[in-house]
């Protein structure tokens, strides 16, 4: 995927297990003018969620976001990114499990994975938790959209969300990760 051809607009992309979870994250950012659940990283074309969700394309859950520079900066997104995120759980976030749900960014180009990797540098430096740091920093590939039902699902299905969202413990673990 290369980056984006529209003046003033940039693209990220980032994987942190669930995104339905990711989703609401990132849209309330003055400057992020959408934000796409999909599919990326895996070796099959135009996969299901279905398979997605049982391992069988080597995809992980992702969002897609396009945002104006001019009003948030990709290091902000990345900042947002790392607390919401588990950085030392592979294969899984909270309660979702398997290589379809492990976090990573990806990259669009050079300065980008820069950006990223001194972002990952400051964290281990500051150590804000006791293990390492094993979210991955990936050039982007082709990034396909999730099914529509999955657009703004907060927004669509907010009892069925907040009910998974309290299930999976992610509230829970942030804070322990990372306090308030």
């Amino acid at each position: 995927m290369e980056a984006s051809p529209e003046q003033g607009i940039e693209t990220a992309i980032f994987a942190g297990g669930c995104f339905w979870c990711l989703e609401p994250v990132f849209d309330v950012v003055p400057g992020v003018l959408c934000v796409i659940p999909g599919y990326l990283g895996g070796y099959t074309r135009d996969p299901s969620y279905q398979e997605v969700c049982g391992g069988e394309s080597g995809h992980l859950e992702a969002v897609l976001i396009r945002f104006e520079p001019s009003r948030v900066s990709y290091r902000e997104l990345l900042a947002l990114f790392w607390r919401n995120i588990d950085p030392t759980t592979g294969n899984r976030q909270f309660c979702d499990y398997g290589s379809q749900y492990q976090s990573a960014i990806f990259y669009l180009d050079d300065e980008q994975r820069r950006a990223a990797e001194e972002s990952r540098e400051e964290l281990e430096a500051s150590k804000p938790f006791d293990r390492a740091i094993v979210t991955e920093i990936r050039p982007a590939g082709e990034f396909y959209p999730a099914e529509q039902y999955h657009h703004q699902y907060y927004r669509k299905n907010p009892v069925n969300y907040q009910q998974y969202l309290a299930g999976c413990g992610r509230r829970n673990r942030l804070k322990e990760i990372w306090g308030a």
